[in-house]
């Protein structure tokens, strides 16, 4: 068996701790979703505290990264992204915020739920999977 490279290493750790900040945060949870885009009803502003402490972690990191235009172990990444906001976006950041709306899951924390063999988080995965592919799809008819 080939011995993991650096680069595998650290992925893995990277997402090791997203996974871990992602239930220990409640964003596995799809009821606590639910209560903070509940804004008329019983709103709880948790997750708002988790997107803060989530800027905070990263900002330091976005603003090296934009400085130096790599990561820290020197690949290329830069920042610059100047596209316009165009119709595809806008209709795939439609689509993710009713799908994560009405089922309180998205896609990061539905494969971490998934592991857990819940039926709701194997079929968020699929219909995910399934988005995915008509999109591919559709995008070489294009």
């Amino acid at each position: 068996m080939k011995k993991p490279d650096r680069i595998t290493l650290i992925a893995f750790a990277a997402g090791l701790l997203f996974g871990i900040g992602l239930v220990l945060s409640g964003m596995t949870t799809p009821a606590n979703i639910t209560a903070f885009l509940d804004i008329a009803g019983d709103w709880d502003p948790a997750l708002a505290v988790v997107m803060a402490s989530a800027i905070t972690v990263a900002a330091p990191a976005f603003f090296w990264m934009r400085k130096k235009q790599q990561t820290l172990l020197g690949a290329a990444c830069p920042l610059d992204n100047k596209r316009p906001l165009d119709r595809r976006l806008l209709i795939g950041s439609a689509v993710f915020g009713v799908g994560w709306g009405l089922s309180g899951i998205c896609p990061g924390p539905g494969l971490i739920m998934l592991a857990s063999g819940s039926t709701g988080a194997l079929l968020f995965v699929l219909a995910m999977s399934l988005g995915m592919w008509i999109a591919a799809r559709l995008q070489s008819l294009a």
